[in-house]
């Protein structure tokens, strides 16, 4: 892989989806497989797999395919290794419970290490293993624990003016499950999950419209 070459962001969704794949081949006990074995498990082609792989330098042998470790860790590495994320999540109603429920189960080398809301019925209990604080306290805790990522599920309203607290305090990545576009300053990266026009998409492509 050249050095400070950019990889698209397609790119990136791959090596992550190849990377759970291949941690959970690791976990039965796989060693070893070929690139048509991970593309038919990711939904590719084995000639897509080895381009994104040789991005990486890995290259297989011809007798016996790829070393699943070495591949695992190759894409850690590309994807930050070791390096600690640590997520503030803002906005814990029903879907905000959710993704910490979800982190509580299948946290894949992530977790929250803060929920935050401006319901004072919400402030100071544990859900799901997971303190929530007043938002407030947002800048406080962002210097004692120095989160690097961000998760809103807020409604759409409000969306814009918690984006701006976090990339204000220093947030550089930012997933967004609000039905809302963001406006973030250079610089920020955004990812934004809207389950009603993915499903209005679906409806369309599937002719259930």
């Amino acid at each position: 892989m050249k050095k400070n070459a950019p990889i698209p962001a397609r790119t990136i969704e791959r090596m992550v989806l190849y990377k759970g794949i291949l941690t959970d081949l690791q976990s039965k006990g796989l060693q070893m497989l070929f690139s048509h074995q991970l593309a038919e498990l990711a939904h590719n082609t084995s000639t897509q797999v080895r381009r994104d792989l040789m991005e990486i330098g890995c290259i297989g042998s011809p007798r016996r395919g790829y070393n699943v470790s070495q591949l695992i860790q190759a894409i850690s590495k590309l994807l930050g290794g070791s390096r600690e994320r640590i997520i503030a999540l803002v906005g814990v109603g029903n879907l905000g419970r959710a993704v910490l429920s979800y982190f509580t189960y299948k946290r894949h080398g992530l977790s929250i290490a803060a929920a935050f809301d401006t319901d004072e019925r919400l402030v100071n209990r544990v859900i799901s293993g997971c303190r929530c604080h007043h938002l407030d306290r947002f800048e406080e805790l962002m210097q004692e624990k120095r989160f690097n990522l961000g998760i809103i599920t807020v409604p759409a309203d409000a969306a814009q003016s918690v984006a701006d607290r976090m990339t204000g305090a220093g947030i550089r990545g930012i997933l967004n499950f609000a039905p809302v576009p963001l406006s973030v300053p250079e610089g920020v990266f955004v990812d934004r999950i809207d389950i009603a026009s993915t499903l209005e998409k679906l409806a369309y492509f599937t002719g259930s419209n």
